[in-house]
């Protein structure tokens, strides 16, 4: 499959390599994109939140997960809009684009590892497909062999109805990176956290994208209310669902773009009623 041009509405320079190699195996690693100052500063912030384990074996009975991300952790915005990761985002997801979700998982030793799954598969039509939504992990411990580095198939992304990954598929590479780090893959990749085997956590931030007529994973505009929206940019905002889905009037409130909630002065548009007469 050829690369996919890049989106002539896109804003972010595309590194080459990284999109010829996410095209081809389903996922890439953009290696330290963080500095180590940036990386402190969001562990730092993130610390107050890391007090509740997963309630099932797929969030992990010895992981910590932290959710609503941007009403606890102002410094994740920046991970949220990073150009070189919005880069390749832009290639595979419509304009006004959403985040679909977003957490910090930090493993603890003995975690085990999840089951392969893939991450945009609800209401999906069958495989193969083109990815509903792209996903990203990004790295704020080293991710090694042995700590629990998310576990992916390359290739998979393409795989078909009845092509499923074994617990112990021989295909498994995992994705050994620095902190400061981010895994890119497709929503149609198989995946899954691994097992921490380490006498030390392990943390990480997850934040996946989405088609713009989706609907969220985590209901944005309620972990993020208007008055903690308000601190971050416009494409922020509208990512978290602050904005009307470009060329339509999907997700108006009252009639009105949803931005004028945390910002009076957004330009609105014609109430939708009078385009349904």
């Amino acid at each position: 499959m050829a690369i996919l041009p890049a989106r002539p509405d896109s804003e972010n320079e595309t590194d080459p390599a990284a999109a010829l190699h996410l095209e081809a195996h389903g996922y890439v690693i953009l290696p330290s994109l963080l500095s180590a100052a940036e990386v402190e500063e969001v562990r730092s912030e993130l610390a107050p939140h890391l007090n509740q384990f997963g309630r099932n074996p797929f969030e992990g009975h010895r992981t910590q997960r932290v959710y609503a991300l941007l009403a606890k952790a102002p410094s994740i915005a920046p991970l949220v809009e990073h150009p070189k990761v919005l880069a390749l985002i832009d290639r595979y997801l419509a304009p006004s684009y959403l985040l679909w979700g977003g957490l910090a998982i930090n493993k603890h030793p003995g975690e085990v590892r999840q089951d392969y799954h893939v991450d945009d598969e609800a209401g999906a039509p069958p495989r193969p497909r083109p990815p509903q939504g792209v996903s990203t992990m990004w790295a704020l411990d080293d991710f090694t062999d042995r700590n629990g580095a998310t576990e992916i198939i390359p290739g998979s992304h393409r795989f078909g109805p009845d092509e499923t990954p074994t617990a112990d598929d021989p295909r498994t590479v995992k994705a050994v990176m620095p902190a400061g780090s981010c895994l890119v893959w497709l929503g149609t990749l198989f995946h899954r956290g691994g097992a921490n085997q380490t006498d030390t956590t392990r943390l990480g931030i997850t934040l996946q994208y989405c088609q713009p007529w989706l609907r969220q994973i985590e209901n944005m505009v309620l972990a993020v209310p208007p008055e903690k929206a308000a601190r971050y940019s416009k494409r922020v905002r509208a990512m978290l669902g602050y904005d009307l889905m470009q060329g339509s009037f999907m997700g108006y409130v009252d009639g009105r773009n949803p931005g004028k909630l945390v910002d009076p002065f957004v330009e609105d548009a014609d109430r939708p009623c009078a385009q349904e007469r």
